[in-house]
């Protein structure tokens, strides 16, 4: 089974979006470097429309690449798959998707991709370790994260921090209760923009 970790571009106050789903400022570092994230096919990871490519500081592009090439799955929310509209089935990273969602997929919608979608979040993490294999199983944060978080399902949780302050949004762990512990960040990279963590949950 591969390593499930909870992951968010994350405001310093923990929002990864304002209460409309707006990020603001929070994927800026995406373009603000000279270095391509993967040299060549970055097309794959750019949904903006705009042709743009994702150019990040040298530090922040060995972080993420290696994160993307490791991951075999994504999980995701409704609310997200709705916004982004399931990225036209071509996740940013990894080969399957899982939807947590009470209602199916849209009717038609892209045959093509391997996007599953369940009604609970511990049926998402098992589907997503029998398709990922041995490969790192991405859960966005939010809501479903923070509930996933919850259920003791997320091995490590990442976070890529920008220097902004929200003062209100959608929290990162979404309305989780109560206090959990991590461990001590075992990945601290500071890119242009953004700072990388990496904490592992104690059991």
């Amino acid at each position: 089974m591969g390593t499930v970790i909870m992951h968010n571009v994350v405001s310093v106050d923990g929002f990864i979006a304002d209460k409309n789903d707006d990020v603001g400022p929070l994927h800026d570092w995406y373009f603000n470097g000279d270095t391509p994230i993967t040299a060549g096919i970055d097309e794959k990871f750019d949904h903006s429309g705009t042709g743009s490519r994702f150019k990040v500081s040298a530090a922040s592009a060995e972080y993420v690449r290696a994160m993307w090439e490791s991951i075999g799955t994504i999980i995701m929310g409704r609310t997200l798959f709705d916004l982004v509209n399931g990225w036209e089935g071509r996740p940013p990273a990894g080969d399957h998707v899982v939807v947590v969602s009470h209602r199916p997929k849209p009717e038609g919608w892209h045959p093509e991709a391997s996007y599953h979608f369940v009604d609970d979040v511990t049926a998402a993490v098992a589907k997503a370790c029998e398709l990922s294999g041995d490969r790192t199983i991405a859960v966005n944060a939010g809501e479903v994260g923070g509930q996933i978080f919850a259920a003791g399902l997320v091995d490590e949780v990442a976070m890529d921090v920008v220097p902004v302050v929200f003062g209100s949004g959608k929290p990162y762990f979404g309305s989780i209760d109560g206090q959990h512990r991590l461990e001590d960040p075992h990945v601290i990279i500071h890119g242009e923009g953004v700072l990388h963590l990496k904490f592992r949950v104690r059991n």
